[in-house]
Order: structure tokens, then C-alpha cells, then sequence
């Protein structure tokens, strides 16, 4: 028996060695590894290495069930939106796979249509010189937000809670990566061990774990092993943001770095978030992680990040900053919105991301990318607001806009006034809007790319109108965004260019050919050869890096019908005119009009007036609504879309004829018309929906509830003891009820919250207003059992910190922010948050004791 052993070991040993040989031989062909300091560096020459770019799922799920409703081609659409990605600059892919989708009960891997499209996407991001890490196992369902289907995979048998522990479980996952590291791609021919455009795999999705931590450790161990008996020598990733009760166990796995998340703004809002976000994403810290040993050798990564519910395009840069002073080197969104679904926004209703449907969002991850390549790693610029200038880039809140400025490169998600740095120099512009080198009167993107002296390539995508809120409940019947192909008006001021330079179309189909008028030309959708007088393209000149010069993608319309979106005011000023706006689609020869009338008036004021709306810029229409109508009281008001014989009146997009006999339709906006020394109500319950903290805790409690008035709701907040962070209460933006009375705001000097107790004692609450620029006072308040109104004494405001609502996630993210403005200059018209709390300010010896408020409204006005 004892030679039996020694043979054995002996066989082993050798086994063994020429495994490691042969790993360490393929290692040296791996695009990257992780160095003995955790630093992600580049073979070739040991450079840090840096990846930056999106998670996209169409090979999987609701995706790709959502293209076959649709009878999409979905190779075309991959390799269309693969095209997008490459042209905002993208170079890393990751996406969580289906396993559930692709191998059954025993881990067997199944060779279907999902594994096959996943293989085609790979090969196409290839050609685009973009990376993968891949993940092979999401543990998900695949109905989201539908509801699952009857998968063969063993996830859906074991489910999260016991695909980790049950042994069973485990031996089907490590069957799942040997056959799936094996697998060979047909369209490269190479498995993704083989392929070195496959640079790591990240184990799996967003673990959840139980049981004893050693217990953790040797699953991780197990499932890393399998991968590796595979030949696989890229580094190996673990996903360890879901908790950090197991971080210690986390980091004593064989593994070569380790995965993190951020979602700043919290998740699935079901409306657009609004305010100043900057201070959600001022940085990312790794506590406690970073205070682990076994740590500090490990390659840190981002799986997945977005702002969501927010449409704002200054976000992403500053994301990029705060993960590369964190120390990362890959970092992937989550997730990219499919162009071919795009429009209706149904595959995660809280993230919204696509370069043809949110323009300027798209270009802002074109300037993230950049930023983060281009920054140092672990470098510190500040805290808000002074980070908002970082390197060559900059974030703005006040005008929803993110650049980057260079020599070569001259990028803006909106319009800006800012100058290039040399606009002789300029290799590459990108933009939404306009700016001095490019005036367009357009909202889609548009690319300008040198391609040499002289000569340039332009790119211009249609219009992006936003008909609806993309972040409401979806549907794939209801449209969101409406793509809108029209002439546009575009002036390009380049010192290589000239004024007199020609345009020649060059996509499939454009036969575009003119000469710019003082620099000046009318412009559709597609790509463009731009030469200077006199300049012809040199031979055999036919791509700029991997953009072909003809490439060109973007959708038609997939609905045609008339639509609007109309925000009214709350309220307006008396004897102030006013202008109403609205975003109008699918009414290219129609007419506009708006109908409006004094409420229940009758002589003074007359009935009904008509008022031609005119175009503005892209699709926005507008009408001046004349001072003699705004006399105290409340307006009512629709707006008729007319094309031929065609109506569509809102609100309520009723399609007959509206001056029709039988016409019984009656439903208006309405705008209250307010005397100049009238409140501004700023917080209602029954109308408005806050932020509540916590989100939830044992014992605590959030509810709109009746009171004593009639049609009145309340928001109630009570909790029977402070536990936790020993916070509770609520955050609101009042901003847009400011709109209508803008004329006004800066006298408004007084502030009134109507609330109480459900205490038998006197409860100190403190309230906080919070300004654009993110800086926040307080002071405090004192509620009774009775509802009373209660005067905010804002001669006694000193400089606070205040909630960074909706939660960030992962929890052990900051909590607070404090900006750095002057208390001194702070002005109630400036205010664009209020949020009331109970308990930071309280002694430990009172956190025991139940707490409530019930707030009925709160308002500002003028003192008299």
C-alpha cells in the first residue's frame, strides 16, 4: 500500500507541476495580471492597466425575449449597439450570465441560442478592441421585471440562499465553470481561457451567504480551483459588496482581487430623482475593507454603478473620479440600454442609458471614460464643490453639464460657454448642444473626428425627446423617448475647416452633397465628410481608430403619433405674464394651440382664449400667457395638437375632434394664480412623496394618513425607540414649485412647517434646508401634541450636514454630507431641500423612548 501511495503522490506531484508550468507559460500571454501590490497591470510593459465601460445583457432574459417581440434581428442589434458603445469611447463589457439560461440542475452547460449570442457579442466587443470580464454566474432569475420562467439551471433548483452551501449545489456550479471555460466560441474559435481580449472572471453575481465563515472561504476556494483546472490563469475576482459580515472570509480566499458595487442615488425610485447629486458621488470608501490585511494585495474592481432614476448628465464623471481616487481599475455601468428597446425603457426601468436615447447621459459616460483613464490612481482632488474642477474636466450642476478640455479633445454633455483650450488643435469634439467651435440647434449627439489636415468626420444622431418619465413603472406599450429625424441648423467654427468647407454624406444612403454658408448648413441625421476648400481625403483613408467613416446606426420613430409632455406650475404671480411650454412630437405640419380660461369666470377676463403656440429649439413649443388673465384665482388649460383632420388634446391625449357637439371631454391643467404677498406652499402630503429614512428598521414606521381636514393627508413618521444610526425622518425637493414665482422668490424670507407629536411630551426636531451648490443649515423646532404653526427661525441657522437621500448603496457608504458654504450668504430662496429629523442631536440616555411626527404642509412667505 505504501508504494501504491508514493507512486500516487509521485503522479500527482508531477500532475501538478506540469498543470503550474503550463499555467505559468499561459500566463505570460494574458493581456493583464495582478502585481504583488494588487496593482491590475499590463504583461506587454507592467503599466497600470485601466478599463472603463458598461454591464449589457441582451444575449439574456428579458432582453432578449424583449427583441423577440419586437422581431428584432438581434445579431444586427449587437453589433449596432456594440458600434455605440466603441464610438463613447467604452473599452471594457461585463455582464452577470444567465446561468439559469444556459445549464441545467447538474451543471451541465447547455449550447442554446442564449450561450450562442453571448459568443457572437464577445466576437463583435472584439472587434472593437473592448474587454470582457466575465462572470458565469448570476444566481438570478431571468424574468425581471416579468416574472421568472421555468429554467433548466440549477440556480433556479438551489436558489441564492443555498447555492452556497448545499454541497450538491456547489459540485453543479464547479461541473458549470469546467465546461464553460471549455466551451470554445464559435465565432473566434477560441475558449475563453484562450481568448485574451477575456481578461478575468469575476466567480459570481452578488452572493448571498450564510453559515460559518470558514465555511465561505472553502466554497470560494472550491469554485476558483474549478475554474483554474481549466487552464485558466487571468486573474480571479470575488463580488464581496453584498456584506461585509463575511470580509475576512472573503479576503483569505485564493482569489486575485475583489468586486464592488455603487448605486449613489438608491434604486428603482419610480420617478426621476431630482436635485443636487454631486455630494452622493464626492467618494467611494472601501471601509472596511481597506482595513483588512489580505486585502492590500488584492486588484480592486467595480462591477457595477449607475446614478439611477436620474437623468442629469453631470454625474458620471465625477463617479469615475471618486473610483479612481479609490484605487480601481475597471469600472462598468450597469447597465446599457438595448437601442432597440430603448425607447420604452422596460429592461431596468431605474437605469437609462443609450447614446441615441439619453444624449447628453451618453456623452457624460464618453467624458467618464475618459476621465478615468486619464487621472491617477488614488489621488484626491477635494470635497464638493471644490472637486467639481478635477485634472481637464468639469462637473455642473446648475447647468447639467460635464466637459473635458484639452488640446486634442473638446467634450460637453450640454451646452456650454466654455472655450477650447486651442480649437487649432482640436482632434476630436463630441457634444449635445452647442458651444463656440459647434452652434446646433438640434438635441441628439453629434462627433466631429479629424481625420486629417483638413478633413473631418461628422456624425450626427437624431433628436432624443422625452415624452414621459423614463423611470415611472414601464411597459413596452408606453413610450418614453421619441427619436425625431428633422433638418437642424449647425454652424462649425474650426481654424481647419474654414468657412466654405464641403459636405458629402457617407452612410448607406445619404447622398447628401453641399458647401457650408459662412460656416453655417441645415443637417439630418447621419455621417459626414467635412473637407476644407479645395482639400481632397487621402487614398485609402477609411476609418478613424476602429470607426469606420461610413458607419452609421440610429433608429426611426417606433411610435409616429402626435404626443406632448407638459409640466405645469403649481402657481404663478398675479399680474406677471408667464410662458407655458411643452415637449410636441409627431406633429411635423401640425399646429399647436393652447386653450386656457379663468376658472368658473365669467365677464371680467371673458371665456376661453386661443393662443398659437410657436416652435422653439427641437420639438418645444411655447405661449405667452398675457398679464391681464392672471388675476388672483385659478387657471385651467389644455393644449390641442392639429394635423390635417387628425387631434390629439391634452391632457388626458384624447384623439376626437375636441370642438365636436358630442365632445364631453373636459379635463385641464390647472395653475393657481397667486396674490404677490400670497404663501408658496412647498411640502404637501397628499400631494408630494419624500424621502423617508430609514427605509426601513425594526419598530420604525412611515404613512400618509387622514386628519382632521377633509382631502388633507398627513405624513406620519414614529418609531418606538431611536435605534440604529439614531436617525428618523424625511427629505423633500421643492425646487420646481418655485418655477411659476421665480419673480418673487428672493423676497420670501419666512418659514412655516404645520406639524406635531403623537407624544405626551414636547419633541425637538431639526431642520434642514439644503441650496443648490449643496451647502445645508439648521436649526431647530419644537413639536407639540397639538398641530401648530410653527415659525423656522432662520436668524439661528448654523452650518449642518444633511441626509444623502435616496440611500446610497452599499450601507456602509457615507450617510451625510456637509458642504462648505457660508451660512452668512445663505439664502431661503436658494433652498431647494427641507428635511426634518429627530434623534442626531439627542443624549444617549433618550434613545430609548418613542418618537413621532405628523407634518400636515410647510410654506414660505413674506413678512409683513
Amino acid at each position: 500500500m505504501r508504494i501504491v501511495f508514493r507512486v500516487l503522490a509521485l503522479i500527482m506531484a508531477i500532475s501538478t507541476g506540469t498543470l503550474l508550468n503550463a499555467q505559468k507559460k499561459s500566463a505570460g500571454k494574458n493581456l493583464v495580471y495582478v502585481d504583488k501590490q494588487g496593482v491590475l497591470r499590463f504583461t506587454s510593459d507592467n503599466k497600470e492597466a485601466v478599463f472603463f465601460g458598461v454591464n449589457y445583457t441582451t444575449p439574456f432574459a428579458h432582453a432578449y425575449r424583449a427583441h423577440k417581440v419586437l422581431n428584432a434581428d438581434i445579431e444586427k442589434a449587437i453589433q449596432q449597439d456594440v458600434y455605440h458603445m466603441s464610438r463613447l469611447g467604452l473599452d471594457a463589457f461585463r455582464v452577470h450570465v444567465w446561468d439559469t439560461e444556459i445549464s441545467d440542475t447538474l451543471g451541465n452547460l447547455l449550447e442554446n441560442d442564449h450561450l450562442r449570442l453571448f459568443d457572437f457579442l464577445l466576437a463583435e466587443l472584439k472587434k472593437r478592441n473592448i474587454k470582457t470580464i466575465i462572470t458565469p454566474i448570476a444566481f438570478w432569475g431571468n424574468g425581471y421585471p416579468e416574472r421568472d420562467e421555468a429554467t433548466p439551471g440549477f440556480s433556479r433548483r438551489y436558489g441564492k440562499g443555498r447555492a452556497t452551501v448545499n454541497d450538491t449545489a456547489i459540485r453543479a456550479q464547479e461541473r458549470y465553470m469546467v465546461q464553460f471555460f471549455k466551451h470554445k466560441n464559435p465565432y473566434t474559435n477560441l475558449t475563453y481561457t484562450e481568448d485574451t481580449d477575456v481578461i478575468a472572471c469575476e466567480l459570481n453575481n452578488e452572493p448571498n451567504h450564510n453559515g460559518p465563515k470558514e465555511g465561505v472561504t472553502n466554497y470560494i476556494n472550491r469554485i476558483a480551483a474549478a475554474v483554474r483546472s481549466t487552464g485558466f490563469t487571468k486573474p480571479i475576482y470575488y463580488n464581496v459588496s453584498q456584506t461585509t459580515f463575511y470580509a475576512e472570509a472573503f479576503g483569505k480566499a485564493n482569489i486575485d482581487g475583489v468586486s464592488f458595487q455603487w448605486y449613489p442615488t438608491g434604486l428603482v425610485a419610480n420617478q426621476e430623482n431630482k436635485g443636487n447629486f454631486l455630494p452622493n458621488v464626492d467618494s467611494y470608501n472601501i471601509r472596511p475593507y481597506d482595513s483588512i490585511s489580505s486585502y492590500n494585495n488584492k486588484s480592486l474592481i467595480v462591477y457595477e454603478f449607475d446614478a439611477a432614476d436620474v437623468l442629469q448628465s453631470s454625474i458620471y464623471p465625477a463617479v469615475a473620479r471618486s473610483f479612481k481616487e479609490a484605487g480601481f481599475q475597471w469600472v462598468t455601468q450597469f447597465a446599457y440600454d438595448p437601442m432597440a428597446m430603448a425607447h420604452t425603457n422596460t429592461e431596468y426601468q431605474t437605469h437609462y442609458l443609450n447614446l441615441v436615447y439619453t444624449p447628453s447621459k451618453a456623452i457624460s459616460i464618453l467624458i467618464a471614460s475618459e476621465a478615468f483613464h486619464k487621472l491617477p490612481r488614488k489621488k484626491n482632488y477635494g470635497t464638493y464643490p471644490a472637486d467639481s474642477l478635477f485634472d481637464v474636466f468639469r462637473v455642473s450642476y446648475r447647468n447639467n453639464l460635464s466637459e473635458m478640455n484639452t488640446e486634442q479633445k473638446f467634450l460637453y454633455s450640454n451646452t456650454t460657454a466654455t472655450k477650447p483650450v486651442n480649437a487649432a488643435k482640436l482632434k476630436t469634439i463630441a457634444g449635445v448642444g452647442s458651444s463656440i467651435v459647434v452652434n446646433y440647434s438640434g438635441t441628439g449627439t453629434y462627433f466631429l473626428d479629424k481625420v486629417e489636415e483638413g478633413v473631418w468626420r461628422l456624425e450626427v444622431m437624431p433628436d432624443a425627446v422625452h415624452v414621459r418619465d423614463p423611470f415611472e413603472r414601464a411597459s413596452p406599450s408606453k413610450e418614453v423617448t421619441r427619436v425625431v429625424w428633422q433638418n437642424n441648423s449647425m454652424q462649425i467654427t474650426l481654424p481647419d475647416l474654414g468657412s466654405g468647407f464641403g459636405i458629402k454624406g457617407l452612410n448607406s444612403g445619404n447622398n447628401f452633397s453641399g458647401t457650408a454658408l459662412s460656416e453655417n448648413f441645415q443637417i439630418q441625421p447621419g455621417t459626414y465628410l467635412l473637407t476644407r476648400t479645395g482639400k481632397n481625403i487621402s487614398v485609402g483613408k477609411n476609418s478613424v481608430g476602429v470607426i469606420g467613416l461610413n458607419e452609421f446606426v440610429a433608429p426611426q420613430p417606433v411610435f409616429t403619433n402626435m404626443f406632448l409632455r407638459h409640466e405645469p406650475f403649481a402657481e404663478v404671480s398675479a399680474g406677471k405674464s408667464f410662458t407655458i411650454s411643452a415637449k410636441v412630437v409627431g406633429i411635423d405640419t401640425g399646429r399647436v394651440t393652447l386653450q386656457i380660461s379663468r376658472f368658473g369666470g365669467r365677464g371680467q377676463g371673458g371665456g376661453p382664449r386661443t393662443i398659437l403656440m410657436t416652435k422653439k429649439a427641437g420639438s418645444e413649443y411655447t405661449a405667452e400667457v398675457p398679464a391681464d388673465l392672471l388675476t388672483t384665482g385659478m387657471l385651467n388649460y389644455r393644449i390641442l395638437l392639429q394635423k390635417g383632420n387628425e387631434f390629439a388634446v391634452f391632457p388626458g391625449n384624447f384623439t376626437t375632434h375636441p370642438f365636436a357637439w358630442d365632445t364631453y371631454t373636459n379635463e385641464t391643467w390647472k395653475t393657481f394664480v397667486v396674490a404677490e404677498n400670497g404663501r408658496l406652499e412647498i411640502f404637501n402630503p397628499t400631494a408630494d412623496r419624500a424621502f423617508i429614512y430609514p427605509g426601513f428598521r425594526r419598530g420604525f414606521q412611515s404613512s400618509y394618513i387622514t386628519g382632521e381636514k377633509p382631502g388633507q393627508l398627513l405624513l406620519k413618521i414614529n418609531t418606538t425607540e431611536l435605534s440604529g444610526d439614531h436617525t428618523i425622518g424625511f427629505q423633500w425637493f421643492f425646487a420646481d414649485k418655485l418655477k411659476g414665482r421665480t419673480s418673487e422668490a428672493s423676497s420670501f424670507d419666512k418659514l412655516i412647517v404645520r406639524a406635531r407629536t403623537t407624544e405626551n411630551r414636547p419633541v425637538q426636531a431639526k431642520v434642514i434646508l439644503t441650496n443648490a451648490d449643496a451647502t445645508s443649515v439648521s436649526t431647530f423646532i419644537t413639536l407639540t401634541n397639538s398641530f401648530q404653526d410653527i415659525e423656522v427661525p432662520l436668524n439661528n441657522l448654523f452650518a449642518d450636514s444633511a441626509l444623502l437621500l435616496p440611500r446610497p448603496y452599499p450601507p456602509y457608504l457615507p450617510l451625510k454630507f456637509k458642504g462648505n458654504g457660508s451660512v452668512a450668504g445663505f439664502k431661503l430662496s436658494d433652498a431647494e431641500k427641507i428635511e426634518i429629523t429627530i434623534g442626531s442631536e439627542l443624549l444617549p440616555i433618550e434613545f430609548t423612548k418613542p418618537y413621532s411626527m405628523e407634518v400636515e404642509t410647510i410654506w414660505i412667505q413674506k413678512k409683513k
